[in-house]
């Protein structure tokens, strides 16, 4: 495995440690109903951008012609206002245990649009890895839904964002996965994350200005602080890393980690217990990653059945 690539998995894996992460705190930031995930959209994508134009400082300046402004603009549509926004709306509405099992869904429709998009060969390895992670990510959430947890008040629109948000990421890795090899991770993000404050900051005027932002409480400060962060700066700043080194498919099958962070969250805090079938669950999910990374290109020639590459 070439140096980039192990990189590439590092980053992967540090991101989605912080995404885990970032669905019980944002739960636990709007449950008070003060803070709305309007307004933690506004707190990541404006943190974000003021984050990526402070480190560009420290990074070389690249210069972007308009036509690239214009595709970028477009990235931050998926990518970050999409995925972002959507999903924080989704876990508001529903539970963290109900996103989670939906950002099981990513990695199938990453697979899916390389296949259409970039002609990325579905192989026999590839859709078996994708069942095993998917089947180890779900063993985690199910095995703790006995134990309850935070309800939604619309569970169903809930759901539907947050597959939203996952299909949004999914089109974005693949449409971008070539465009982004153009410019640094700064250049990229300062960018998207500008764009990605643009759109969202007009509908969200009239609140912020109302806003009574002393009644915020110091336990709120904190976990928006991590979500801006950690959740935000730091993991895109990870996943692009991730996305210049590996194949969008493997990139979208790091969600699985997720359901691993969520799990040990819980076990920490005395909500879940550490169990065999845990262990299980946690080896279906890397199993499952490194078949699709053993996943060979389809070579050329009339090799498929229905599409699918043999990939003996």
């Amino acid at each position: 495995m070439e140096k980039a690539q192990i990189h590439g998995h590092m980053a992967m894996l540090g991101a989605n440690l912080m995404w885990g992460l970032m669905a019980p705190v944002a739960k636990m930031v709007m449950a008070g109903a003060l803070v709305s995930p309007l307004l933690l959209g506004d707190f990541r994508m404006l943190g974000g951008a003021l984050l990526f134009w402070i480190a560009s400082a420290f990074a070389p300046w690249q210069h972007v012609p308009p036509l690239d402004l214009l595709r970028l603009a477009g990235a931050a549509m998926l990518g970050i206002v999409f995925n972002q926004g959507c999903y924080l709306f989704g876990v508001g509405y529903s539970t963290p245990s109900d996103a989670t099992v939906i950002t099981t869904t990513m990695p199938m429709w990453v697979m899916l649009l390389a296949a259409i998009i970039l002609k990325e060969p579905i192989t026999w390895k590839k859709a078996l890895g994708i069942v095993l992670g998917a089947s180890g990510a779900l063993l985690l959430v199910f095995s703790g839904a006995s134990r309850g947890g935070a309800s939604g008040s619309n569970p169903v629109l809930g759901d539907m964002l947050v597959l939203t948000a996952q299909f949004s990421y999914a089109l974005y890795l693949t449409l971008y996965k070539n465009f982004i090899n153009k410019y640094t991770l700064f250049t990229l993000m300062r960018w998207m994350f500008t764009f990605a404050s643009a759109a969202i900051l007009v509908p969200s005027l009239p609140m912020l200005a109302s806003f009574p932002w002393g009644e915020i409480s110091p336990d709120e400060w904190y976990g928006i602080a991590f979500v801006v962060c950690g959740g935000t700066f730091v993991a895109y700043i990870l996943v692009m890393v991730g996305q210049k080194a590996l194949r969008p498919t493997l990139v979208g099958m790091y969600n699985y980690v997720q359901p691993i962070v969520a799990s040990a969250v819980g076990i920490c805090l005395g909500l879940d217990t550490f169990t065999p079938m845990k262990i299980f669950a946690v080896a279906l999910v890397f199993g499952g990653v490194w078949m699709v990374t053993i996943s060979r290109a389809r070579k050329p020639g009339p090799a498929t059945v229905d599409g699918i590459d043999n990939d003996k």
